[in-house]
């Protein structure tokens, strides 16, 4: 058995644990309001430029293919992949998750024949992915608690550069999608090109069944400039405002993962002390018992 200094010892040392997982939380609870707060003033601004882009697009029509960016390539051959992590740990399965998410998802396009350009964003994920043996084309670091829109255009310039240069012919984006403190969803977002789902729009068909097809092909919005003017300027915000929108998310995710993990952690440190402090107590009733002893044998010596 542990002599009681020993466990003395072991407690203090699990104390200032406990008072470093419980800075930490307090911290990372503070960040994460401020983070949530930029959430819900950027998802609005987001869906909007998502939804004029689709409008702009469907107004469009086929003219919409010729810019660059709508463009789909004759071949797929090459893949980007985006990963967006956190700068730091202590977070639990956060970056973990997502980088393994990452690897499954260029398995799969391996066994289709695509080879993975890597691109990430976070200090965990680009050593994670240089420790792995992978390639980076682009890394961006030093901006995950608190990205700025201008990290976004630097990374979105790179990877549009490298879609119009013909480098890669789509690029794909996996990342946290915050939910509450409580969760972060692993998401997958196509970025380039901007077809089907991503350009399809939710047009209001409703009532015009019964006109004449050029009635219904009337745009309900009218376009100054022409929407294919409109649309070389929408298109890069739009690849824009979604990468900064994943890095946001990507920073209250992190901060509500940690804020978790630091709870758990200083849960688990008074688990420990409490189960030290039995021990010790067993450790000091051992010695008590052993003295009491040593002078009842002396006592019985005497007589």
């Amino acid at each position: 058995m542990a002599s009681q200094r020993d466990v003395k010892n072991k407690i203090a040392s699990v104390k200032n644990i406990q008072k470093i997982t419980r800075a930490m939380e307090m911290v990372a609870a503070a960040r994460l309001r401020r983070a949530e707060q930029r959430i819900a003033a950027l998802r609005p601004y987001a869906d909007a430029i998502g939804r004029m882009t689709r409008q702009a697009a469907g107004a469009a029509g086929a003219e919409a293919m010729r810019l660059p960016l709508l463009r789909e390539h004759d071949s797929q051959t090459r893949t980007a992949l985006l990963l967006i992590t956190g700068d730091r740990g202590l977070a639990g399965a956060f970056n973990s998750q997502v980088i393994r998410a990452g690897v499954r998802l260029s398995g799969e396009m391996r066994e289709q024949g695509l080879e993975s350009v890597w691109y990430a964003s976070g200090r965990r994920g680009v050593s994670s992915l240089e420790f792995r043996g992978y390639d980076l084309s682009g890394s961006y670091t030093g901006f995950a608690d608190k990205p700025a829109y201008a990290d976004a255009r630097s990374i979105g310039d790179d990877l549009m550069q490298a879609y119009v240069d013909g480098h890669v012919d789509r690029v794909d984006m996996v990342y946290n999608a915050y939910v509450s403190p409580l969760t972060q969803r692993v998401t997958q977002q196509r970025l380039l090109p901007l077809t089907g789902e991503a350009l399809a729009g939710e047009q209001d068909t409703a009532g015009l069944g019964d006109e004449e097809p050029e009635k219904r092909s009337r745009a309900t919005v009218e376009y100054e400039p022409g929407p294919e003017e409109i649309l070389k300027r929408l298109v890069p915000d739009y690849v824009e405002i979604s990468i900064y929108r994943a890095l946001v998310e990507s920073a209250a995710g992190f901060f509500g993962a940690q804020t978790t993990a630091m709870r758990s952690a200083s849960e688990n440190a008074g688990e420990i002390i409490t189960e030290y402090t039995l021990q010790m107590n067993r450790a000091r009733q051992a010695e008590i018992t052993q003295e009491i002893m040593e002078v009842v044998a002396g006592a019985e010596g005497l007589t």
